[in-house]
């Protein structure tokens, strides 16, 4: 089998699933990032990957690593596929950190690790800070440690600035973990189990369900008690970040105001919905 070959039939097995142009993007990135653009075609780890694909299994879980902010991040389905609207999230607190003085040292809690392409992101780009981090799956703290180990190019044990623990937010206990803080950002699970059904079939069968659903009955939840963590932790002047559904946003920025928290701000992604929101601790 030529690369050629391959090439297309790729492209004509996932057609179907994905459309034509999502299949040539996908087709584009195995064989840049597994195969140097055809020059280093191997024809049984095609023949491994192609079947998997076709089963429609997300390309990063394929792979084994999704780009993100610039990085590659270790993935598998212990963790949510980072994507291109948290990248913006990464952003805007980027931008919230130049309010810091360079000599300093801001305490930074992602909350809901996951692969931590977050914290780990931010610790890159602004590698000053104090990262934190929390995450209830063992499973994917293992992840996250391995892509601060990677990504960060030193080892955890030697890096005092960064502590990533495990534990669950919703449990009072935990928030004892952590010292005061400048910046929370968080990513919670945020899709009601009712609106299952507007969620891609890729996402259901393969995504981790933990870091996706919240109950109908309080879709907020994260939210809310994310927010009573802040108002403890957050020094005066700390910043809180969250993303969000874009069907909930106004609600999560309303339920910022209520708790106390000023200069309340929502932004929109590059596709124009409103999926972010900032608050600050003024006590």
């Amino acid at each position: 089998m030529t690369s050629d070959f391959a090439r297309n039939l790729l492209i004509e097995q996932l057609s179907p699933r994905y459309g034509e142009g999502e299949a040539k993007a996908i087709t584009r990135i195995v064989f840049e990032d597994v195969f140097d653009h055809g020059r280093a075609f191997e024809e049984a780890r095609f023949e491994a990957i192609l079947p998997r694909l076709i089963a429609g299994e997300p390309l990063q879980y394929v792979l084994g690593e999704a780009d993100f902010f610039g990085l590659k991040f270790k993935v598998n389905p212990a963790v949510l596929i980072p994507r291109q609207e948290t990248e913006e999230l990464v952003a805007w607190v980027l931008e919230s950190l130049k309010d810091f003085s360079p000599l300093s040292a801001p305490a930074v809690l992602d909350i809901g690790l996951g692969s931590g392409c977050i914290g780990i992101a931010l610790k890159k780009k602004r590698p000053g800070i104090q990262l934190f981090g929390l995450e209830k799956s063992p499973a994917a703290l293992d992840i996250a440690f391995e892509n601060a180990r990677r990504i960060l190019n030193i080892p955890i044990s030697q890096y005092p600035s960064i502590q990533l623990l495990q534990g669950d937010i919703l449990n009072l206990a935990d928030w004892a973990k952590f010292p005061p803080l400048d910046i929370v950002v968080s990513n919670p699970p945020y899709i009601p189990h009712s609106e299952k059904s507007i969620v891609p079939e890729h996402v259901i069968d393969h995504e981790p369900a933990l870091a996706l659903f919240v109950e109908d009955a309080d879709p907020l939840l994260f939210y809310g008690v994310i927010a009573d963590f802040s108002l403890e932790k957050l020094r005066p002047g700390g910043m809180l970040f969250f993303e969000c559904n874009e069907f909930n946003s106004t609600k999560v920025a309303s339920l910022l105001q209520e708790k106390g928290f000023s200069n309340v701000q929502l932004r929109k992604d590059l596709s124009g919905a409103e999926r972010m929101v900032k608050g600050l601790n003024t006590f």
